[in-house]
């Protein structure tokens, strides 16, 4: 049975559990530039590269997923957000995008397959995309609205590269996720329908996006109902919100989502708002408990969490939603569905 179809299956049966942050985690360890580096020898300071620890501290990298997964997910990430690269030229470690892609794919991989050895329930992998510091759809110069620093080809290229390295690793699933610019989520749909063309079978999407205001709108300017009709073509077998801000506030647009599209509904808020020090002070049970809102309304299929979250806040939401009855998918009337910065339905 294929990646997809399973965790359908197991959505019909209960709220499944996505896990939590990897950056505030690895913080909270306070490893120095040697952790980070190790044994490589890099032109720049690794220190803060994150995601290169799946080379240097894969030890460290296992016992945050160990830990979610012990939180009770069902579905554990990458711990590749920023492994492409773009966002590894920062650290001028370019050159090692696919080892890091393919040695955390295995780690999250290993340890999946280990807790479904465990109790007989399947454990799934999704590879994490993010979004990169450039936009395809905003100049980053304001004398010049025209200008990119990116074209579109450039960047299905580079999301390509991480995303055939990420299944090279075993993931189940590619997760574009923090979507602030719907142009750069269309960038990595492309280069996962180029790979699935070159591998010859289907690597299913999961889509999240993330809201820069109250409003209800990413940086590029779509409203989610907009964000949903740009991307539905592509089929993800979730689609979903993160990050943006804490679960309070995301409520009425999870509402909004949940009533329009026909795959599995995926949240995953931060805990809470920062405070003015940019630290999280929101504890699990408050963060649980406002999840299990939208669960007992039936607007949810997966939770978790994003920035400031911890294995606590994982094992909060799993127990608060142990008894919810997961949301039934819904089957909205065909018809012509547009999206320019706002949802348009032909009659």
């Amino acid at each position: 049975m294929s990646a997809r179809q399973q965790l359908l299956d197991a959505a019909q049966e209960r709220v499944l559990i996505f896990d939590g942050a990897f950056g505030t985690q690895i913080q909270e360890r306070k490893l120095s530039e040697a952790d980070y580096a190790g044994s490589l020898v890099l032109p720049a300071d690794q220190k803060g590269n994150n995601d290169i620890l799946a080379l240097t501290r894969p030890d460290v990298i296992a016992d945050i997923t160990r830990a979610y997964l012990d939180a009770g997910s069902d579905v554990v990430s990458t711990n590749t957000f920023s492994a492409n690269r773009i966002s590894q030229a920062d650290y001028k470690a370019e050159s090692l995008v696919a080892d890091i892609n393919i040695a955390s794919g295995k780690i999250a991989r290993a340890l999946a397959d280990e807790y479904a050895a465990k109790d007989g329930k399947p454990r799934f992998v999704a590879g994490a995309i993010g979004p990169t510091n450039k936009t395809l759809s905003l100049s980053p110069d304001v004398e010049d609205p025209g200008f990119r620093e990116i074209d579109f080809d450039e960047l299905v290229a580079v999301y390509k590269e991480q995303a055939a390295a990420l299944v090279e690793g075993g993931v189940d699933f590619i997760l574009i996720e923090t979507v602030f610019d719907t142009l750069n989520a269309k960038a990595g749909i492309m280069a996962v329908k180029q790979l699935e063309r070159d591998l010859g079978r289907e690597v299913p999407l999961m889509i999240s996006m993330t809201l820069t205001d109250l409003s209800g709108r990413n940086l590029s300017g779509h409203t989610v109902e907009a964000f949903w009709y740009a991307v539905r073509h592509a089929k993800p077998v979730t689609i979903g919100l993160n990050c943006s801000f804490g679960a309070e506030q995301l409520r009425p647009h999870v509402k909004v989502l949940s009533q329009i599209a026909d795959t599995l509904l995926m949240i995953y808020p931060n805990a809470g708002l920062p405070n003015e020090l940019g630290e999280y002070d929101e504890l699990p049970d408050t963060t649980a408990g406002l999840v299990k809102d939208w669960a007992d309304h039936g607007q949810v299929n997966i939770l978790g969490g994003c920035c400031g979250s911890s294995p606590a806040h994982i094992a909060a939401i799993a127990a608060a939603v142990a008894k919810s009855e997961p949301r039934v998918i819904p089957h909205p009337e065909p018809a012509m569905k547009l999206a320019g910065l706002e949802a348009f339905v032909a009659a």
